[in-house]
């Protein structure tokens, strides 16, 4: 493609971009996040540990990773690592709003088969209407093993005509949850376990449990003038999954040393379930997982609580969620003054309600990391009349006392069935949890 502007992403940025995009692809559900990234951490020569087998010092060290259900935790230990190497962890979630399946999903109305579904999440719901979706999750069998499905297109919400809303340009759309976002699958009666299991390859029998989202199935794609933005479904957060995991294999590679004085801390990355929902699930931010494989990991290197509690303390977390862009048709819901664009780099988020855990001192190490690997960042604060989310950063802050900053990409459309960001920015911020994780 022949670049009509300066705005042209970087060949770099533009294969980053659309690896993003392949780790989406492969990643419909929070179960398939951590698959996907588990493929990689493999190819890249980190192994697994087992939470139900005891750990050694030899168990620890080197490149390894711990999975619970939808979360996964990996670290890169330098040689020579003990109880007094310090933490730095960039941390993230592995779960996206949608629509997600009922225990018993079978509808139908007007001679067409639906699916039951509840909201997971904060989705836009108008969003979610005629697209193709796919259905993707995990299913408990009666064996006791769980196996992962994921099929095509097989679902859509088709919205009213106009003809029957005339009234929906001028006084907007109103979606009620549970009679208007049920998706339909086929022409009566389809059994919708029965096409979960042909997609898994087990017998439909032996399902006794499901945990089974939606997803959109169009393919993430560059686009613009100059391709200079990605669009794509759940980039809140895989986003910062995809940009974690890629540092975390960065500096176990050991390309481009630091170059800064002093040991090299634990490099470690924790990808979270449930944030969209709370996190307060064994696999979510306010459960235990993080703390978990802390406190053990400590203890295999030799160390006691009162020295873990000194280690924690000159510890850090970068928690990385994606943000909001100032928007071009919207610019009033943004503050004045502080408004981040797309394609300059990751944010900075802050918040006076401690919403965002970020305070001075992590301002300070975040400038410090993007300087070093040469990223620019920028700054988010919310229109005072319009309150922020939150992440797991004020979680993991308050589990554990290290100093955490939350940053993440800048989006627009967060929380539609498809986002956008610009094509530069996946690796800027890969770019800058690599540095963050080198200390």
């Amino acid at each position: 493609m022949t670049p009509f502007s300066a705005a042209a992403p970087s060949p770099r940025a533009r294969t980053t971009a659309l690896d993003l995009g392949d780790f989406v692809t492969a990643s419909p559900s929070s179960f398939h996040a951590v698959a996907e990234a588990v493929r990689r951490l493999e190819q890249a020569g980190f192994a697994a540990l087992s939470e139900s087998a005891p750990w050694s010092a030899e168990d620890v060290a080197g490149d390894r990773y711990v999975v619970r259900d939808g979360s996964l935790i990996a670290w890169s230990a330098p040689e020579g690592a003990d109880a007094a190497s310090s933490f730095r962890i960039v941390g993230s979630h592995t779960d996206s709003p949608a629509l997600k399946l009922k225990p018993d999903p079978q509808l139908s109305a007007e001679g067409l088969a639906q699916v039951g579904i509840e909201i997971y999440g904060g989705p836009l719901l108008n969003s979610w209407l005629d697209r193709e979706l796919r259905l993707a999750g995990r299913l408990a069998l009666a064996d006791g093993s769980v196996v992962l499905v994921d099929t095509p297109g097989l679902l859509r919400v088709p919205q009213l005509a106009v003809h029957l809303d005339r009234a929906v340009n001028k006084d907007g759309l109103q979606l009620d949850p549970q009679r208007h976002m049920q998706p339909i699958i086929g022409l009566a009666p389809v059994d919708v376990l029965e096409v979960l299991a042909g997609h898994a390859g087990v017998d439909r029998r032996e399902i006794v449990g499901l945990d089974v989202v939606t997803a959109d199935a169009q393919a993430p794609a560059l686009f613009g003038a100059d391709e200079e933005f990605l669009a794509s479904g759940r980039l809140d957060n895989l986003s910062s999954v995809h940009a974690e995991l890629l540092a975390l294999i960065d500096v176990a590679s050991g390309a481009e040393p630091s170059g800064t004085a002093g040991p090299a801390p634990i490099a470690m990355m924790v990808a979270n379930d449930h944030e969209e929902v709370g996190s307060a699930t064994r696999s979510g931010a306010a459960g235990p997982f993080l703390e978990d494989v802390l406190v053990r990991l400590h203890a295999a290197l030799g160390g006691d609580e009162a020295s873990r509690r000194q280690v924690l303390s000159s510890s850090m977390v970068l928690s990385a969620d994606a943000g909001h862009a100032a928007h071009p048709n919207y610019p009033e819901r943004h503050d004045p003054v502080t408004r981040p664009r797309l394609g300059e780099g990751p944010m900075l988020k802050i918040n006076a309600q401690q919403r965002y855990a970020t305070d001075a001192v992590g301002i300070a190490a975040f400038a410090a990391a993007c300087e070093r690997a040469g990223v620019p960042h920028q700054r988010f604060v919310s229109h005072n009349a319009m309150p922020c989310g939150s992440t797991i950063g004020p979680l993991t802050a308050t589990r554990l006392g290290m100093t955490t900053i939350d940053v993440g990409l800048t989006l627009l459309s967060m929380h539609s069935a498809r986002e956008m960001c610009a094509t530069a920015d996946p690796l800027l911020l890969q770019q800058a949890c690599t540095a963050f994780l080198r200390g």
